[in-house]
């Protein structure tokens, strides 16, 4: 399951969602398309989800350019450094271009996830 993630008038990501946690990967991919206002934090990007998940095979942590879903937000996030996340998150996916591009996101840009 492939999406795009794009970030209004900065660029776009593609990344691949993976068998980490399935049932997350297919109830987000399913959920597509999305938009919302980006909040940036250290070296993570998340926005708040309307998608309710519980805690599947949670993890306190994620590796750079992890796709994590956070389930007390509930929030999506982009782990684009050495981030780490505040609680245990499930990791979904992972960027496979255009990683870089998240470093650029301020708190307000526009974010627009869909399928490919």
């Amino acid at each position: 399951m492939d999406i795009e993630i794009e970030i209004v008038g900065k660029g776009k990501a593609v990344a691949v969602l993976d068998e980490r946690n399935p049932e997350t990967a297919k109830k987000i991919y399913e959920s597509l398309p999305v938009s919302a206002d980006a909040i940036s934090w250290l070296e993570e990007v998340y926005f708040d989800m309307p998608l309710q998940l519980e805690y599947e095979n949670p993890s306190p942590k994620t590796q750079k350019g992890d796709l994590s879903y956070w389930p007390p937000g509930p929030a999506f996030c982009v782990f684009y450094g050495k981030s780490q996340p505040v609680s245990d998150v499930n990791n979904f996916g992972r960027i496979t271009e255009n990683l870089e591009l998240f470093s650029k996101v301020e708190d307000g840009d526009k974010i627009v996830i869909k399928k490919l």
